[in-house]
């Protein structure tokens, strides 16, 4: 009898939660679409006193559930933890803002006190953040410690928009004497770009409170990233700063060098696969040796670092008792360069903190390292000038901008080559709408000129970064995408030598669904990608053979795919209808 009693304690604890105030459905794969099956969790709430943390991650919500849900928690005044991340897996995107408004408004009137939200890995994009805009304004914000918006595909707009309601409530709790202070801010894989980096920037540098930043994979080069620098620098706590996988160059690294001199806290910077380059490096490594006394983590992995550099960082961390780990793996040291930077760590006893050297890409040839850090000079040029041109377009008149576009393709051209015009290398570099929209009506024809399309490998890339703006809710956008896509793959299954089922295997390598051999590094998958191939797989250049295979892949039960939603629910349908078809 006894025994039958703690079996049913414990199962009960392992549905409802184990922690004090806490009330957990996690992980339980439920589909919630209305009050009716809802009425349990309902209940519970209702009969739980002094909630104070709610726990849904991975159930899925509609918007009648999240209702009746809401309803629940008006009364629940002790509430402050919202774990509501993966919680509309399925669901359309227009579900979502009403879900969200719903449980916002219940919690604003239950005067609840927020200490962390959590909405990652729910792809609501932009019209997502608008969910709970109001929520992030109210007074039931004010007391937010943690706020994580990890992969949810907010994009520029929905950065914007989370920095505007971050800035209200940061003014509106100051005038209660209350000033907002924000200490966890998650923002990963969310295609912020340089405006929304620049944007949560200015938030950031408002309240001053952050102790960590976690924002990796983003597509911020070095003007959002010296916005970040200088915001960073007010933050005099921060103790962990994640900006892995953005694209630093040497300015964005020295500029966040000078930044961490104002960091004596700083424990964990992760600047992987962000490009500072030597310059960068050597910055960063004499802000290390001079100051950052409690660091116990180094990552400039994948970073384009040479010896020369490497070595001066290994210096740098010299007198670090509190190091823990140093990581410069996939960097361009050469064999030497390994070994010159291992023997300097084992002489200072500190061997056993250095990561891994096994992915080094070896030493860059004099010449086709410079020639790279020109281009990507001028591209850094580029982006600069084109805010600034679009700054002026606003007072100036048509003509001028007709200059300026003709100076940007003298520019960009090379002796070596037939001129083309330099922003399909910047699009293909780091896409965005914009830029795919001011490539013009010969769009296709330029980027098609651009990509090797005998390289199923290339071809593969380059469809992902251009699917990787689409827009569904814009007309001209999703147009610009799919007419660029269809032109290079037309031209590639017209080529007698193209392998498709290569190009197939490379798309599925690319999008960490198979693992290559090579080491290939996964893309972020986006909903865009899946719904630019739901468009590919119905025209008649894409082999009906290849419809299986990708059909069987895509209805594995994958984590990369998880982000996306609808978008992967449409690709199943279309390639099963396919497929039934054949």
């Amino acid at each position: 009898m006894a025994t039958d009693i703690v079996a049913q304690l414990a199962e009960s604890l392992a549905k409802t939660g184990v922690e004090e105030g806490e009330l957990s459905y996690k992980g339980q794969g439920r589909k919630l679409d209305d009050a009716k099956s809802v009425e349990e969790i309902v209940k519970e709430i209702q009969d739980f006193e002094g909630l104070q943390a709610l726990r849904l991650e991975g159930n899925t919500v509609g918007v009648e559930a999240a209702q009746a849900i809401a309803k629940a928690l008006e009364t629940k005044s002790t509430f402050k933890q919202c774990y509501w991340s993966d919680m509309f897996t399925g669901r359309l995107r227009s579900e979502i803002p009403p879900a969200l408004n719903s449980l916002g408004d219940a919690l604003m009137l239950a005067g609840a006190r927020l200490t962390v939200l959590d909405l990652s890995d729910n792809a609501f994009g932009p019209d997502g953040v608008k969910g709970i805009e109001k929520l992030l304004k109210s007074s039931a914000c004010h007391t937010l410690q943690e706020l994580r918006l990890n992969n949810c595909g907010m994009g520029i707009g929905g950065g914007k928009i989370l920095a505007a309601s971050l800035t209200q409530c940061h003014k509106s709790s100051t005038a209660e004497g209350c000033p907002l202070s924000l200490k966890v801010f998650v923002a990963g894989r969310n295609r912020l770009e340089n405006d929304g980096a620049i944007a949560l920037a200015q938030a950031f540098q408002l309240m001053g409170s952050l102790e960590e930043i976690h924002m990796p994979q983003n597509g911020i080069n070095h003007p959002g990233v010296t916005a970040l620098a200088k915001a960073v620098q007010h933050n005099p706590n921060l103790r962990i700063l994640n900006l892995n996988d953005n694209t630093f160059t040497d300015k964005g690294g020295i500029a966040m060098a000078q930044a961490l001199k104002h960091l004596s806290s700083i424990q964990v910077i992760n600047f992987g696969d962000c490009l500072v380059r030597p310059a960068g490096a050597i910055a960063i490594a004499e802000t290390v040796s001079e100051g950052l006394p409690i660091l116990k983590e180094l990552n400039l992995s994948f970073c384009e670092i040479t010896e020369e550099a490497a070595l001066r960082v290994t210096q740098a961390v010299k007198h670090k008792n509190t190091l823990e780990k140093l990581d410069l793996n996939g960097n361009c040291l050469g064999e030497d360069g390994c070994k010159a930077v291992q023997d300097a760590m084992e002489e200072m006893n500190m061997g056993q903190l250095l990561g891994s050297l096994s992915d080094d890409e070896g030493e860059p040839e004099d010449d086709e390292d410079e020639d790279d850090e020109e281009e990507d000079d001028e591209e850094d040029e580029d982006d600069v000038d084109e805010e600034e041109i679009e700054e002026e377009e606003e007072e100036d008149d048509g003509e001028e901008e007709e200059e300026e576009e003709e100076e940007e393709e003298e520019k960009f051209s090379t002796p070596s080559s037939a001129p083309k015009p330099p922003d399909v290398a910047s699009f293909l570099s780091f896409p965005s709408p914009d830029k795919l929209l001011k490539l013009g009506d010969r769009r296709a024809y330029l980027i098609e000129q651009r990509v090797d399309v005998t390289d199923p490998m290339k071809t593969a890339e380059a469809f992902l970064k251009i699917s990787s703006v689409y827009k569904d809710d814009n007309k001209e956008v999703k147009d610009a995408v799919l007419d660029s896509i269809d032109a290079i793959l037309k031209k590639a299954y017209s080529t007698p030598s193209f392998q498709g089922f290569s190009f197939v295997s490379s798309l599925l390598i690319l999008l960490g669904l198979i693992k290559s051999e090579d080491k290939v590094k996964p893309v972020l998958v986006v909903p865009g990608h899946l719904q630019a191939l739901e468009h590919v797989v119905q025209q008649d250049y894409f082999p009906k053979e290849n419809v299986a295979v990708l059909e069987a892949f895509m209805s594995r039960n994958n984590k990369a795919l998880d982000s996306c939603g609808n978008a992967r629910i449409l690709l199943q349908s279309t390639l099963h209808s396919l497929k039934s078809q054949s």
